[in-house]
């Protein structure tokens, strides 16, 4: 998916949300555990619900090649079912010398599909050379992240520039790519960091992961990190796709979507 493609989704239905399939068969209702294709199943019920109030799903890969070669078959298969119209990241955190990433490209990009994926920067350029040369593909860079150890070096700061770790990482990076394949994941719980993120980024998109049962506020990361296309993609998993552990569970995940949308509406411009 191209940027205009998304910028216009996200302008049609005044969403910026993103829906997380994280999905953990001891979390999901009691009765559909007992199916074979449980999981599938309920990330395909998710989906249904959610579709109309958001425009990007996630699915974290390591929920499902946790399972072996079944989890990666049902990963497959939800990345399948997520709609064209919708923008799918595969949040699987790769990257390695260029030979092995183009590999890893090659499985997200063409074997399963998706619009995009994250990536860690800490090997340098051309670890992210083989994502970034696919064209209306993105690649997703983590920034600033939303856990305790970012403390540990993200927010420490360099010697000799003073600024912190992760402003000079998105500067770096930002050179290597465009604001048309190039994202970077900016923590919810950093919501105050966002501007001094814009000032580096004014035009990437940022994947922001932390709304919900993580503690960030939805009004002060769109204060913080908007655009004038907008700019962001707001990551919700928890708090959408469990709301409910009955038979109402998609119905209940639809009122969580349609309620982060409708908040979503009030801030978008």
């Amino acid at each position: 998916m191209n940027r205009s493609s998304l910028v216009q989704q996200i302008r049609e239905k005044k969403s910026y949300l993103c829906v997380g399939l994280d999905t953990d068969i001891d979390k999901i209702p009691a009765h559909l555990r007992e199916d074979k294709n449980a999981i599938l199943n309920f990330n395909k019920a998710i989906i249904d619900a959610t579709r109309d109030y958001c425009v990007s799903y996630k699915i974290n890969t390591a929920f499902y090649e946790a399972m072996g070669a079944k989890g990666w078959e049902i990963m497959a298969e939800t990345a399948a079912y997520i709609p064209s119209t919708h923008f799918s990241i595969a949040d699987a955190k790769r990257a390695d010398i260029g030979n092995t990433s183009s590999y890893y490209a090659r499985a997200f990009f063409e074997e399963l599909g998706f619009d995009a994926v994250t990536v860690a920067p800490y090997m340098g350029e051309d670890s992210l050379s083989p994502f970034l040369s696919y064209t209306n593909k993105w690649t997703i860079v983590l920034g600033l992240t939303s856990n305790p150890g970012a403390r540990d070096f993200e927010l420490q700061k360099l010697q000799h520039s003073g600024e912190y770790l992760y402003e000079h990482v998105i500067r770096t990076v930002s050179q290597w790519g465009n604001p048309g394949n190039l994202m970077f994941v900016a923590g919810a719980t950093q919501a105050s960091e966002l501007g001094r993120i814009r000032n580096i980024i004014p035009e990437n998109f940022l994947l922001v992961p932390g709304v919900g049962f993580q503690g960030g506020s939805l009004k002060d990361v769109s204060e913080y990190g908007m655009n004038e296309e907008c700019g962001l993609l707001v990551n919700a998993s928890r708090a959408i796709i469990y709301a409910s552990n009955d038979e109402r569970f998609a119905e209940e995940a639809a009122i969580i979507a349609q309620q982060y949308q409708a908040e979503m509406s009030l801030y978008f411009g």
